[in-house]
């Protein structure tokens, strides 16, 4: 077996910084920012609409928090951040890297510009035809990019780094499988179950099977680059990937 390059394995590596906590969870806040600023002055009697997975995120937490969902949904998120990014720089000496926010930056927009040019050619080999996602309630432009942005973020959340978890949890410690076959079935799933979700509710797209085969692949796409790069990483690149489909 060859072992990877040391630069992409040493612990002070850019690749290895940006995907512990000090680094990605910080890359990622400023996007919860612009969502939920957004999000508040479009607020839905003003015609706005939230990301669905905002929405279940906060619906779950409402019925242990009630009325106080979206300030203990705030509080987990930011102070769980705020927790995991000390403890991790209280572990690595040296403060944070202003080149190592830059290049996360770049990484991510070239990731987002990449990835329906992959995630589209995969869906053809597997249709015969170019797949083409299809649209469903007509929203409003500021309120598009609120959702992009959203998508970015709580659909990672929910679907990564919660689903996949638990889906791998499950593998484990409820069926006996081992790691690798856990963590592949984990993944499967939580694409087929990200790709059906865009499909629910009165703001669902209408189903068919090239936009369903799209967003399972991409699903797959996500989830191991989750794996491979981060929170922070994964959560900008699909927002920006949304944002550009909005705005090209």
């Amino acid at each position: 077996m060859i072992a990877p390059p040391r630069a992409f394995t040493h612990p002070g590596s850019y690749w290895q910084a940006s995907r512990a906590p000090r680094y990605s969870l910080l890359f990622a806040l400023p996007l919860l920012v612009l969502y939920e600023s957004l999000a508040a002055l479009l607020a839905p009697e003003r015609g706005g609409v939230r990301n669905g997975a905002d929405v279940l995120i906060k619906g779950l937490v409402a019925m242990v928090a009630g009325p106080y969902a979206v300030l203990a949904v705030g509080l987990l998120l930011i102070g769980g951040s705020l927790w995991l990014v000390v403890r991790d720089l209280r572990r690595h000496h040296g403060g944070l890297r202003a080149r190592v926010f830059g290049g996360m930056v770049v990484e991510s927009v070239v990731l987002a510009l990449v990835f329906g040019v992959v995630v589209g050619v995969v869906t053809a080999q597997l249709l015969g035809s170019l797949a083409a996602v299809q649209g469903g309630v007509s929203l409003g432009w500021w309120t598009q990019l609120t959702v992009s942005l959203g998508a970015g973020l709580y659909e990672e959340l929910l679907f990564r780094v919660l689903l996949v978890s638990l889906f791998a949890w499950g593998g484990r410690r409820v069926l006996g499988w081992r790691p690798a076959a856990a963590s592949t079935v984990a993944v499967l799933l939580s694409a087929l179950v990200f790709s059906a979700f865009h499909y629910i509710g009165p703001y669902g797209d209408r189903l068919e099977l090239s936009s369903f085969a799209f967003r399972a692949v991409a699903g797959l796409f996500f989830s191991a680059l989750y794996v491979l790069r981060g929170f922070g990483i994964t959560a900008w690149t699909h927002a920006l990937y949304d944002v550009f489909l909005l705005v090209l």
